[in-house]
């Protein structure tokens, strides 16, 4: 006999991620942190690959929310048009492969700030529209 807690859910329009906030201050921390290093860290590839992949999926996620609330605006409206070249960069900057770099993973941080502050943005601009 098989029994399973769990329960898969066909979501394809993210709807329910949609209406989780995102865990925003660990990843801030983070981002803080890692904007910080300056030179010789003792920090393994591996684990600055790890880091990288922290704040790749965190950043994907901050993306998706800006991509929501940029929608709800209208289509000449100065803040989508923003939100959309933010998300372009994005888009471009996800594309590259991880490295175990300190570069690589500053940059990640980087992207994460400036959606971050696009995300915030909107939310000023138009709070009606989150």
């Amino acid at each position: 006999m098989h029994t399973s807690s769990h329960t898969v859910l066909y979501d394809p329009d993210g709807l329910i991620e949609a209406e989780l906030p995102l865990d925003r201050e660990p990843y801030e921390c983070l981002v803080t942190v890692v904007l910080a290093w300056t030179g010789q860290d003792t920090l393994t590839t591996r684990d600055l690959a790890q880091i990288a992949l922290q704040l790749t999926g965190h950043a994907r996620a901050v993306a998706s929310d800006v991509r929501r609330r940029a929608d709800q605006l209208p289509k000449d409206s100065g803040p989508k048009a923003l939100a959309d070249v933010v998300l372009r960069e994005a888009e471009g900057r996800l594309s590259v492969p991880i490295e175990g770099t300190v570069r690589c993973v500053q940059n990640r941080a980087r992207l994460v700030r400036a959606l971050y502050e696009r995300l915030d943005r909107l939310e000023v601009a138009h709070p009606q529209a989150v």
